[in-house]
């Protein structure tokens, strides 16, 4: 999943949703130095793309995708499913979806000093983009395939992906609306099993 489900799926808990939009830039065993709440928000990030990557319903829509573009079924994939959420975010969130995004910047910029420089990059081209709520825009997708694209490192047909995923469209929807809830049940349960939130030094506010 993408930046703007891993921030939902994290609920209410400012900690965990610091980690989940982390969990993207952060490899191998989280730095201990990161607060625990944190790190747990990591490897919730992480439970949900296991879960994700594993779902039938996930592996029967990547297995739809033609090749050469069935390669980069995950990102494909990933970011369409943040589309399909962020255009129809008021069924999955009481919260205005300008408003979410609004606040989830906020929150990273206020705990800027444990952010990976490489999130650090990112959270200024949300800034430029109004992201995640931009993702609820066919067009804000196409340019983040496109940079996704340039960024890898062989030649690949992520940048040209928006056609097929366009055409796709109804099918994927369908996908991400039997699949969604399933998910977010998994990251309720996921997060029951820990902890409650622990106060850190700079945690954002809700």
């Amino acid at each position: 999943m993408n930046v703007l489900a891993h921030a939902l799926l994290a609920g209410d808990d400012a900690a965990l949703r610091l980690g989940g939009i982390m969990g993207d830039f952060v490899h191998g065993t989280p730095d201990p130095a990161i607060p625990e709440r944190v790190r747990q928000g990591i490897h919730l990030h992480r439970a949900i793309d296991s879960f994700t990557d594993s779902h039938d319903e996930v592996r029967a829509a990547r297995e739809r995708l033609p090749a050469p573009f069935r390669r980069y079924a995950g990102i494909l994939l990933d970011m369409w499913f943040d589309h399909c959420l962020a255009r129809d975010f008021t069924r999955w969130s009481a919260m205005p979806l300008e408003d979410f995004s609004t606040n989830l910047r906020t929150e990273l910029h206020a705990a800027g000093p444990l952010l990976p420089e490489s999130l650090k990059r990112f959270l200024g081209y949300m800034d430029a983009n109004g992201l995640p709520a931009g993702y609820a825009r066919a067009e804000a997708i196409a340019k983040a395939l496109r940079g996704i694209s340039q960024r890898l490192s062989r030649a690949n047909p992520v940048g040209d992906a928006m056609p097929l995923l366009m055409a796709q469209d109804a099918m994927l929807q369908e996908t991400f609306e039997r699949f969604f809830p399933q998910l977010r049940r998994f990251a309720a349960e996921w997060a029951g099993h820990v902890p409650p939130p622990l106060t850190w030094p700079g945690r954002p506010s809700t």
